[in-house]
């Protein structure tokens, strides 16, 4: 069975930085997309950042590009988030997930492998 575990979230202030992990098991990966979404309370979940598996290429929200990075891990099946500059609107449990769609989608109903979620919270 597949499965996603996230870890790394905490509380932060303002302008300071975390990295979060998400461990993938069950099956090889090398043919998926991994993204990562978050979800601030009373709002929808929405998408942060997404890389090929395979072929490093990434994708990032407008609002998080310069500041946040996303990479992976082919060894260790862990991809990882790594995010600076933090605001307190980055508030929010940051999911990881992943599909088969090469072509990196945006849309969280495209990903069918859910992780539990990690809280980040950002303080001012």
């Amino acid at each position: 069975q597949v499965q996603l575990a996230e870890s790394g979230g905490g509380l932060v202030q303002a302008g300071g930085s975390l990295r979060l992990s998400c461990a993938a098991s069950g099956r090889a990966f090398s043919s998926y997309t991994m993204g990562w979404f978050r979800q601030a309370p009373g709002k929808e979940r929405e998408f942060v950042a997404a890389i090929n598996w395979n072929s490093g290429v990434t994708h990032y929200a407008d609002s998080v590009k310069g500041r946040f990075t996303i990479s992976r891990d082919n060894a260790k099946n862990t991809v990882y988030l790594g995010m600076n500059s933090l605001k307190p609107e980055d508030t929010g449990i940051y999911y990881c997930a992943g599909c088969k769609i090469l072509a990196i989608p945006t849309g969280p109903d495209h990903y069918d492998t859910w992780g539990q979620g990690t809280q980040v919270t950002v303080s001012s």
